[in-house]
């Protein structure tokens, strides 16, 4: 378990550009490394602001794409293409406009897909394209992703994995099918704790105000039930990405008063 490391920026936009920086000099490292990099992306309005950022950056060019598997925290158990699924969100934000290898892209079923619309069954199968594509080197039935983003709900949620609800407190399986969502839409797939933290980094990105008292509450001590938030660490590195607005809540001892 990693010690998490908060950056402070003075706003979401700079948040955006410089979380999208940051990513962009992991995956060109771990590409240089190892051939490839495996990277876990996340829906709502930071993530999506991170990859169209990243899409604007000039340093994009920088990734070798047809080299970068994809795959998703989460997503919306809605038909292929609705606007309110991640993945769709995604393409517009970014893939569309790069050379990605469709087959490396590891969008999450959607409901009129081949399991119809069993969120269980999607979920059962997404966990065995993760099981499938971890190698021996991985020793777990997830790939080890080099970065794996979760954008922090008001009410500390990460992923699809809301307080106190079940799949919050799965230990064995690494996707589950969640149904009755606190968030429209009450059905979801998402992953679990156990393969959050199978990932060399986790990046827990938050701004606004409205993500205060969440960001606070989750590094103050809280248990991962009532605040999953602080249950998402990686094996080498937990980095908290904050604007001041939803770092506004912390104490001042967690992060230095300087903004980034």
């Amino acid at each position: 378990m990693s010690t998490p490391q908060l950056v402070v920026h003075r706003d979401k936009e700079l948040m955006a550009q410089a979380a999208a920086a940051r990513l962009i000099t992991r995956i060109v490292d771990a590409q240089s490394a190892r051939g490839a990099a495996s990277v876990v992306l996340t829906g709502g309005r930071n993530g999506n602001a991170v990859l169209a950022a990243l899409g604007s950056a000039p340093a994009r060019d920088a990734v070798d794409w047809q080299r970068l598997d994809l795959w998703w925290g989460d997503e919306r158990f809605l038909p292929e293409g609705d606007p309110e699924r991640n993945v769709t969100q995604a393409r517009a934000a970014l893939l569309d406009s790069v050379p990605v290898d469709p087959a490396r892209v590891h969008a999450m079923p959607a409901s009129d897909g081949p399991c119809g619309g069993d969120a269980d069954a999607a979920a059962a199968a997404y966990a065995a394209e993760l099981a499938a594509a971890a190698g021996p080197e991985d020793h777990g039935p997830v790939p080890v992703f080099d970065v794996l983003m979760l954008g922090v709900g008001p009410d500390t949620h990460v992923a699809s994995l809301f307080p106190e609800l079940p799949a919050v407190r799965e230990t064995e399986r690494t996707v589950v099918g969640v149904h009755g969502a606190p968030k429209p839409p009450p059905t979801r797939i998402s992953l679990t704790l156990p393969a959050i933290r199978a990932a060399r980094e986790v990046w827990l990105l938050a701004a606004g105000e409205d993500k205060a008292k969440a960001v606070a509450m989750a590094l103050s001590g809280a248990g991962e039930v009532q605040a999953p938030a602080a249950g998402a660490h990686g094996r080498s590195r937990t980095l908290w990405l904050l604007d001041a607005a939803a770092a506004a809540e912390l104490p001042r001892d967690l992060y230095p008063p300087a903004l980034a």
